[in-house]
């Protein structure tokens, strides 16, 4: 194996793939980037078997292939190095099978790799119906969903997003048993099959991260165990959780007692500031008391003193409300909302709150109050 390639062409390829390297891995081949050049171009795959990558550069992108070959290559070291090159074409040659030479302008780099062969095959197949969507569309998807997945391992289902396909609409739920995110969207096609399936959280947001929205679409094929996405250049593997997610459409109230509207910036800001004498061992609590056409929002710390904070608000009847809930929580939700406005429903001080976007019917946010005494 012997090619030459554009620093800035190898960066970015091996910057994706390394999302799937983890230095924990009992596989010692797993720790590595497989490089396998061919006359159609280069493949770079990692896996740490729970997500796998592959990303191919094409041949027009190669500035030379003397010799095609495959090697697996330590992928913290080649990353580090490609990244603090200074010349701008990279030559990479592989030795006797067990060495990969690396030079760059006036740097030269001599790694041991290992053999090609021992990386295990990462079989990303793809479906022949595979679910159309659009880039921005699923990042946004994530980006206001994934906040809520549960970081503990006790529930592994929780861990996940919970992927609803039927028909042409598209709905992701996470939860972690104390708050709610679900979004939906339409795709351009309808499925005959109903698809119910549940994503690593961390999974998906390493998914993002390699997600350039540069307006094409994305595909999105499910399998009973895995789900492949692939977009651009690049696949992207991940397995699926097993189990049953929890049926959370019932905990959403259908009527409420009372409906607030507020400015989404200044509520954001308001419990912000109030939150800055809270603590986390305290589940970060502050007190919500809607009285007329303000809203006090406070918090009290023996140790270290109280704050308070008023808004003005709407609302769609006379009726008040006293409940105590996360101002992390929030926060959190209130970061998912675009519109201008921010609408929360309530009941009583011990039903879920649940937080709209005023121009987004499409997305919902819930909250377990905190009952504090």
């Amino acid at each position: 194996m012997k090619f030459s390639i554009k620093k800035d062409v190898l960066l970015q390829s091996l910057n994706s793939v390394s999302k799937a390297l983890s230095s924990k891995n009992l596989i010692p081949v797993l720790s590595g980037i497989k490089f396998n050049l061919t006359n159609n171009g280069l493949f770079l795959s990692a896996s740490d078997n729970d997500i796998s990558i592959e990303n191919f550069i094409d041949k027009d992108k190669l500035d030379k292939i003397d010799n095609v070959g495959c090697t697996v290559i330590q992928g913290k070291y080649i990353l580090e190095i490609i990244r603090k090159l200074e010349g701008r074409i990279v030559n990479i040659e592989l030795l006797d099978g067990i060495k990969v030479l690396i030079s760059c302008g006036n740097s030269e780099f001599n790694l041991n790799c290992m053999d090609g062969n021992e990386f295990p095959n990462l079989d990303l197949e793809e479906k022949k119906d595979p679910v159309i969507l659009k880039k921005s569309e699923f990042k946004d998807l994530i980006y206001k969903t994934s906040f809520a997945v549960s970081q503990q391992e006790t529930r592994p289902i929780l861990t996940g997003i919970n992927f609803k396909i039927s028909e042409n609409k598209l709905e992701c739920i996470a939860t972690d048993s104390y708050r709610l995110a679900k979004k939906r969207i339409t795709l351009n096609n309808n499925f005959e099959q109903e698809v119910n399936v549940v994503i690593p959280g961390k999974n998906l947001i390493e998914l993002t991260k390699i997600l350039e929205e540069n307006g094409s679409d994305m595909e999105m094929h499910i399998f009973n165990n895995k789900v492949l996405f692939k977009f651009d250049n690049t696949l992207f593997q991940t397995r699926v959780l097993s189990g049953t997610f929890p049926d959370v459409n019932r905990l959403i109230p259908e009527k409420f007692e009372l409906s607030i509207k507020t400015n989404t910036n200044e509520l954001y800001n308001v419990i912000d500031r109030a939150s800055l004498l809270t603590s986390e061992k305290d589940k970060n609590i502050i007190k919500f008391e809607c009285e007329d056409k303000e809203v006090v929002v406070s918090s009290y710390s023996p140790e270290i003193g109280k704050v308070e904070e008023k808004i003005l608000v709407e609302k769609n009847n006379d009726k008040n409300i006293s409940i105590s809930f996360s101002s992390r929580f929030m926060m959190d939700a209130i970061k998912s909302i675009e519109s201008k406005n921010v609408i929360l429903n309530f009941n009583n001080e011990v039903q879920p709150i649940i937080v709209l976007d005023e121009k987004d019917d499409s997305l919902l946010q819930l909250i377990l109050p905190i009952k504090t005494y």
